[in-house]
């Protein structure tokens, strides 16, 4: 497989204090990186592209290990999600193959006994500049209500065509003034990745 090549790195981390009531103690905290890398794939068919998961796998901890530097260390991250933008001269299986080097690397980097949820995910096909909502759920439970999420993520010149945009996305806590209900953080089980 060919080696990965990487053409830029972009990352953003936002602060909410309110979302129009009363001002947080501390802000809800959501971070994401982005690494626009070329699609070794791009205008041909390739039928056996699994190996370059396995090429994948430095990248996805090096991403995962950004986030977590720029929330202030794992025990902070409460929510996790991955996405990817395959320029126009891929498809959209190749979108797929960030699935288990992203989510992977997230949990290795967190403990695996603190992220046993799933990771969320979400891919598409798209042209320069655009944008994908990525999901966010909580790492020890999915069903925890406060922590379902989504960033907006995209970078003004990529994924050009023969790229494909590989997204890693934590947050470190609940939605501000999170109130719907549901499976409380508090009450987690921890048995199986969903309660």
């Amino acid at each position: 497989m060919p080696d990965v090549k990487i053409r830029k790195m972009v990352e953003s981390l936002e602060e909410t204090w309110h979302e129009g009531g009363a001002r947080a103690e501390k802000p809800y905290r959501r971070a994401w990186v982005m690494a626009v890398i070329e699609n070794p794939f791009a205008g041909r068919y390739e039928p056996d592209i699994q190996p370059f998961m396995e090429d994948l796998k430095p990248l996805g901890l090096k991403m995962a290990g950004r986030l977590i530097e720029m929330l202030g260390g794992t025990e902070v991250v409460e929510g996790y999600g991955k996405g990817a933008i395959i320029g126009a001269g891929g498809e959209i299986e190749h979108g797929a193959l960030w699935h288990a080097p992203g989510g992977y690397a997230m949990r290795e980097l967190i403990g695996r006994e603190r992220s046993a949820a799933i990771v969320p995910s979400t891919k598409k096909v798209g042209g320069v500049g655009a944008r994908l909502d990525v999901p966010v759920t909580h790492i020890q439970a999915s069903y925890v209500r406060s922590h379902f999420d989504s960033i907006e993520v995209g970078c003004n010149d990529a994924p050009r065509a023969d790229e494909m945009a590989l997204i890693l996305v934590m947050t470190d806590g609940p939605r501000v003034h999170a109130r719907a209900g549901g499976l409380e953080a508090s009450q987690i089980e921890g048995k199986d990745g969903l309660r």
